[in-house]
């Protein structure tokens, strides 16, 4: 709680519960959060790859400065770290706290906060690293000749063959050319066009 022109105002201190499959307990996480003193306990039942969770959203959007989440495990709350930094960064300017009580953060407290910034700084950190790899290997291809996107659908020769067909003494329709070559009539065009 805090005070704000003389009235008290009372905080609350929400826990969040969730299991991937319906055959999983959810008392664990539960007695956990009881034990934390939370207020209010939300449950959710949702894999932990679908960032789509309503009972999370749910309690973000009742959510109001001064107020605490707790989970039982980091990976309750967010899909990856880098989802998870993001989730957190998102509450902190809110003005919400966060606790997740088997990794002992506690982004009320000074320690939690450093905590909870090496793990920000170490999910920057990661995504850097993925984007390097990513450039690193597109540059590579592109140094043997491939250059990305979708293979061509027609060789040079057939897209030759191709305005032969079209433009030639005995023309032929371009849907009956694209037939002959197993491409649609739209490829066809895009194919001319491009070649």
């Amino acid at each position: 709680m805090y005070q704000k022109y003389g009235i008290v105002i009372h905080l609350m201190k929400f826990g969040y519960a969730r299991v991937s499959t319906k055959s999983q307990e959810l008392d664990l996480q539960t007695n956990a959060l009881k034990s934390a003193g939370c207020d209010e306990i939300i449950t959710e039942v949702m894999t932990g790859m679908n960032n789509d969770r309503p009972a999370r959203m749910e309690l973000i959007a009742k959510l109001r400065k001064g107020d605490v989440i707790v989970v039982w495990r980091l990976d309750r709350f967010g899909r990856s770290m880098s989802d998870l930094v993001e989730k957190i960064e998102q509450l902190n300017a809110q003005g919400v706290e966060f606790i997740s009580l088997q990794e002992k953060i506690d982004t009320t407290s000074a320690t939690g906060k450093l905590i909870f910034h090496i793990f920000a700084a170490m999910a920057e950190f990661e995504r850097n690293l993925i984007s390097e790899r990513t450039r690193a290997g597109l540059d590579a291809a592109r140094l043997r000749g491939n250059f990305g996107g979708r293979p061509p659908k027609m060789t040079a020769d057939q897209i030759t063959a191709a305005k032969k067909l079209i433009t030639g003494e005995n023309a032929l329709k371009r849907a009956d050319v694209a037939k002959m070559f197993g491409v649609s009539r739209s490829t066809l065009y895009r194919e001319l066009k491009a070649g």
